[in-house]
């Protein structure tokens, strides 16, 4: 700790102004609204998109059988899947945008959208 004794008044403000930018980006970076309905996939291409305001179940067929989709309160998920791994099901409850669990054995998604769009590692 004897290198904070290195730095001057100057060092100290560019670090409190660093601090101060990075605390006012974080909310920037999260602003993706709310939850407003789910885009369900099916081999690429759009089969549903669901409402989260109304509670539904929907079947979606893919090549190794049925996969089913449930929206409750708000938020969606894959119930079931005929997929070996059960990667989408373990993914559990989505409920904030750009939110997305894929079934890759049965070729079905499906994803959160908000009123505004989000962006991920995949976007860049």
């Amino acid at each position: 700790m004897r290198w904070l004794g290195l730095l001057k008044p100057g060092d100290w403000l560019l670090v409190a102004l660093g601090v101060l930018l990075c605390a006012l980006a974080v909310p920037l970076a999260w602003q993706a609204g709310v939850a407003e309905k789910a885009l369900v996939r099916r081999g690429g291409e759009l089969f549903a998109e669901l409402d989260l305001s109304r509670n539904r179940r929907l079947e979606v067929p893919g090549p190794l059988g049925a996969t089913t989709v449930v929206v409750d309160k708000g938020r969606v998920r894959v119930a079931s899947d005929p997929g070996p791994r059960q990667y989408c099901v373990r993914q559990g409850w989505l409920a904030r945008p750009g939110e997305i669990a894929i079934c890759a054995p049965n070729q079905v998604s499906v994803e959160v959208r908000g009123s505004r769009s989000t962006y991920d590692s995949l976007a860049y």
